[in-house]
Formats: C-alpha cells, sequence, structure tokens
C-alpha cells in the first residue's frame, strides 16, 4: 500500500526526534551451531584376493521423484570413481537427469583408484608406454576383480537389476574398450570418452576385426566421444568405423567434440552418453 507523502515542515521535527544511538555495551560471542555432514551417498571397502589389495568403493543412488526406495535399479560402474576424481560430477548428472526425465535411473558404484595406470591397461612392448607407466598390464585383474568380487558384493548390498554398464575417459575409457573386445558380454552398455587407444602403437585397433564376431554376439550398446586432440580424435573415429563395419548390428554412438580437450571432455560428453543410451521407456509420452 502507498503511504500519504508526509508534509515538508514536519520533515524538520521528524528529523529531531530520531532517539539516540545506544551507547556501547560489551556482548558475549554466540558461538555458530555445529556444522553436520553432508551425505549423498555410502562407502564400502572390498578386501580383494584378485588384486592383493583393499578397494574403496563409492555408491549413489539417484532420487527422482516417484522411485520407491527400494526399486531394483540397474547398475554403471565407472573407474576414477573417488570422490577426489570423478564421481561426484557424473553422480550429479545420474540425478538430474534422472529427475528431469532425459534417462533412467541408475545405481552409480565409483572405483577409487590405487594405481590407476596399472589396472586401466593391457600388456604393452612399447618403450614410451613404459615411461609413462613402469607397472602396466593390470587390465584383466583388474576386469576379475569387478566380475568376481565387486559385482557379487553390489548385488548382495542393494536392489539391482542384471543390467550393467560402464563408464571411463583416457586411460579408462581405454578399459572400457578394451574389455568390449576382451569380454563384451560382462556389460550391456560401454560408454568410452576420449579413449587412450594409443597404448601399445594401437593394439586395441589391431584386435578389433578379431573380436568384432564375440561382440556382435552379445550386441551391446556402443558410446565412444572424442575431443579436439588430433591423435585421439583420429584413433575415436577409427575404432567407430572398424566397429561399424565389422559387427554392424552393434549400435555404436560417436559424439566429436572438437571444442573440448582432453582435461574437458569428461562432463559434456557423459552427459550426451548418459542421455543417448538409457532414455527412459516414457520419454515420449511427455
Amino acid at each position: 500500500m502507498r503511504l500519504p507523502l508526509l508534509p515538508l515542515l514536519l520533515l524538520p521535527v521528524l528529523a529531531t526526534a530520531a532517539p539516540a544511538a545506544p551507547a556501547a555495551t560489551t556482548t558475549t560471542a554466540v558461538a555458530a551451531p555445529a556444522a553436520t555432514p553432508l551425505v549423498i551417498g555410502q562407502t564400502f571397502t572390498v578386501a580383494s584376493k584378485v588384486l592383493g589389495e583393499t578397494r574403496r568403493i563409492n555408491v549413489y543412488r539417484p532420487q527422482p521423484w516417484g522411485l520407491a526406495a527400494d526399486a531394483p535399479l540397474p547398475v554403471l560402474y565407472m573407474p576414477d570413481g573417488g570422490t577426489a576424481e570423478d564421481f561426484l560430477h557424473v553422480a550429479g548428472l545420474v540425478q538430474v537427469l534422472s529427475a528431469n526425465g532425459s534417462m533412467r535411473p541408475f545405481l552409480l558404484v565409483g572405483i577409487e583408484n590405487t594405481e590407476r595406470r596399472r589396472d586401466m591397461t593391457g600388456p604393452t612392448d612399447d618403450p614410451e608406454d613404459r615411461r609413462i607407466a613402469p607397472r602396466v598390464g593390470g587390465a584383466a585383474a583388474y576386469r576379475r576383480f569387478l566380475r568376481d568380487e565387486l559385482m557379487p558384493q553390489v548385488q548382495q548390498r542393494y536392489p539391482i537389476t542384471e543390467e550393467r554398464a560402464i563408464i571411463g575417459e583416457s586411460l579408462a575409457g581405454l578399459f572400457v574398450l578394451d574389455t568390449l573386445l576382451h569380454e563384451p558380454g560382462l556389460f550391456q552398455s560401454y560408454i568410452a570418452l576420449d579413449p587412450s587407444l594409443w597404448w601399445n602403437r594401437g593394439r586395441a585397433l589391431a584386435e578389433l576385426g578379431e573380436a568384432a564376431p564375440a561382440i556382435a554376439r552379445v550386441h551391446p550398446q556402443v558410446f565412444i566421444a572424442s575431443s579436439g586432440q588430433p591423435e585421439l580424435a583420429r584413433a575415436a573415429g577409427q575404432f567407430v568405423a572398424g566397429l561399424r563395419a565389422d559387427a554392424p548390428a552393434v549400435a555404436v554412438n560417436h559424439l566429436a567434440l572438437p571444442q573440448e580437450t582432453h582435461a574437458t571432455i569428461y562432463h559434456p560428453a557423459a552427459l550426451q552418453a548418459l542421455r543417448t543410451l538409457f532414455v527412459p521407456a516414457d520419454a515420449g509420452t511427455h
């Protein structure tokens, strides 16, 4: 409500009638309430006999509107899954995309690294690879850890379906494609972002033709993204072209993001991968 204007002659009176400032007094500081932890998920450890070490696992279950707390979910596994690595921003994508109906909700399971270059790589005879990573060739053991130790733990702890997906970038993207080549039935969806296909002089590209029939038999979904880094983009394009030629029944998605660098590609590419591969069944009804 608009108040009536005061007559100008009253203004000096009002000004002189203003109360004087209170005298300074000594006050006792009040302590701020204690902060409490901000919890978004769960964490547990697995004492791995395969790897000979204990591995920390971080888990996030999205909370879209209407999802029952005990509803079984498919599982998205991610190497580089520590809270100081890529777990938090991927958890954010899973939450917002499942909440706004852009993807089906998945249980996110992140595996924190201990010796990343060992676990994400296969054998190599390239001296340059050995210079980058003195201890290499652990991909097969890491895959056994996932299959024989971690996956049974996840099944025991959480309500899940049989559907599994995996996402990784750089060397973890190489591991994703190495798994596609050597054990294509382990996951139904493979997401490799700017994969390090230069490893062992591009051995993964050479193995693709021999692996293609087994990949075609299980017909997984494959999503490969590449940044503006020329050699990575070129190798990713070659892998996509080879997979499409040798296993034409496999659904292969290729996303080129030349404006992104190797350091910036994960988040925008993961956003597109999750929206592309995991479309809700009722998406067309909204």
